[in-house]
């Protein structure tokens, strides 16, 4: 039968049934776990979620004298308030990285390096004298 001029050619609705179907309402989660996914936000919100966790993956003990810095290519940077705590990490990394592992999932963290506290630089203006830096020149 020959419709009118104006009338568009319309799909039948089809009903989604009493199965699960991918128009059937969806958990917010799982929707957002998605859309990540397809736009390659997956390691951001690891990283995101590595950092924010810190506290409750490696403990309080560490996390008050370490914190995460960087995480690139499964490395991650960890900055220590002290010399002693930066070679207290480096003992303890094999046990960091089985933690890190539980918190945020296998193979997110592969290394770990640890970075002790930094000195001040002394270097001031655009120009700079060799030797030792600033030392006693009073007697």
């Amino acid at each position: 039968m020959a419709r009118g001029a104006g009338a568009v050619n319309r799909r039948r609705r089809r009903w989604s049934g009493a199965g699960a179907d991918e128009r059937d309402p969806q958990l917010l989660g799982r929707l957002l776990g998605r859309v990540a996914l397809d736009r390659g936000w997956n390691g951001r919100l690891t990283t995101g979620r590595l950092f924010d966790r810190w506290h409750l993956i490696v403990g309080e003990d560490v996390a008050e004298h370490a914190r995460p810095v960087e995480l690139k290519d499964a490395e991650l940077t960890v900055q220590a308030d002290s010399t002693a705590w930066a070679t207290q990490l480096r003992l303890l990394q094999k046990q960091l990285l089985v933690k890190i592992a539980a918190g945020v999932g296998n193979d997110v963290v592969k290394r770990l390096k640890v970075l002790g506290p930094t000195a001040p630089s002394w270097r001031y203006g655009p120009r700079h004298v060799r030797g030792r830096g600033p030392r006693d020149t009073y007697g």
